[in-house]
This record gives C-alpha cells, structure tokens and sequence, in this order.
C-alpha cells in the first residue's frame, strides 16, 4: 500500500518568501451581497475568520447566513507575505484557506457563527477534509475581539462534549486572535465567491450531522458529507 506523509506545519525560516504586493484585481464588490469585499464594512460592523477546508464551500455557507454583511475569502494563520493560491497549495507558506466574515453582531451573534462553522466540517480530522490533505486545510477561528475568542472557545468545548458522546475523536480547531494568526491576504479574484459563478462547483461542506449547543446554529444543507471520525 501507498502511504500519505502526514502533513506538518512549515517552519517559518522555511515559508515561501512571498512579495510586498497585494494580490492584484480584487474586486471592490461582493457577487451576492452587493457589499464591500474590504473594510470598512459599515458602522458597528465586525470580522471573524474561520477556516475548515477548501474555502469555496466554507464562503457560501456563510454568505447565506441573515446578518452577515459580506464575505472573502484568503489565506491566514502562515509566514509568507501575499501568497498566491499555487503557493499556499504546496504547505510552504503556513497559511490556511481561510474566510472573512464581516456580520452586524446586532443581528447575528459570533456563538452562532463559530458553531456554524463546527456543524459544517469535519474538526476531529487534522490538516484535513475529506480527499483534501494538507496544512492549508486545516481547521481554525481567529478572532478580532475577546467576546469572539470567548465564543469560539465555548463552542469547541461544548461539541466536543457532543462528539465524544457519539464515540468521536478530538476536535482539531487552532483558535487565535488575529494579533497571534497574522493577516489576511485576499485570495484571487477567481476564488471571490466562487460557487456564485461556478454553482455546480467543488463543494466538500455541509452539515456534519452533529448541532452545537451554543447560540442558533444550522444552515441549508449544501452537499453530503461523512460526519467526524474518530
């Protein structure tokens, strides 16, 4: 048999030297939203990251949710400066496929954010999502406020209790405020909402089969998929 090595996180003195450039041709709107796809967002306006896997399918959940504003998505969480989607693809940058999300916290709490995100891929499988392997697909939160870093800790701890009951493993999600992940580099213009333009598209998220007990969680299932193994 053939044997995958098992992926591991690239030392920073190793990481893709990447450039002071941003990524060129972002566009200034969101496809489904008709919002900003940077700040500002609006007054009262705030941002959460997650990150589960490939971030085509993590975005459209998202967006779809009632009082978020608008979405992105990035890479995040790594070393290199302004990556391009080839070099977060090879591990040697640090970075995950990661999601921005901008919501009205008046309208939509972060406890119901971060257990949509739970519901909606597979924690317990590290540097992993089903056929897709590798550190950028890992699962992560990072947070630009306490009350978020509150929530998504609560989350973690109270869908574990969940999964260890139904017989699972570990929950592998890295949670960390922004000051510690670093900053979010744009994706390509190609990657913005990609499921909008291409809806028959890659989409290896939906609901796990599992609720989190915090906050209003669930959203329309989007495909099949296996729920954690432990």
């Amino acid at each position: 048999m053939f044997f995958r090595q098992t992926p591991t996180m690239v030392e920073p003195h190793e990481a893709l030297p990447g450039r002071s450039t941003p990524m060129p041709g972002v566009p200034q709107r969101h496809l489904v939203l008709d919002a900003p796809l940077t700040a500002p967002f609006g007054d009262g306006v705030e941002v959460l990251y997650v990150a589960g896997g490939c971030f085509w399918g993590i975005e459209r959940i998202f967006w779809r949710l009632d009082g978020v504003v608008s979405t992105a998505v990035g890479y995040m969480g790594g070393h290199t400066p302004n990556p391009t989607y080839e070099e977060t693809c090879t591990g040697r940058t640090g970075h995950a496929e990661t999601v921005l999300v901008a919501y009205d916290p008046a309208r939509i709490g972060a406890d119901r954010l971060v257990a949509t995100l739970f519901e909606n891929h597979d924690p317990t499988t590290p540097n992993r999502q089903g056929n897709d392997v590798g550190t950028q697909y890992r699962s992560a939160i990072y947070t630009t406020t306490s009350e978020q870093f509150a929530a998504a800790t609560a989350a973690k701890a109270a869908f574990q209790e969940v999964l260890t009951a139904a017989g699972h493993g570990t929950i592998t999600t890295e949670i960390r405020p922004v000051e510690e992940a670093g900053s979010f580099y744009y994706a390509e213009a190609f990657h913005q909402q990609y499921l909008d333009a291409n809806p028959n598209g890659y989409c290896n998220h939906g609901p796990n089969g599992y609720s989190c007990p915090v906050g209003l969680v669930g959203v329309p299932a989007q495909t099949d998929v296996e729920p954690p193994r432990g």
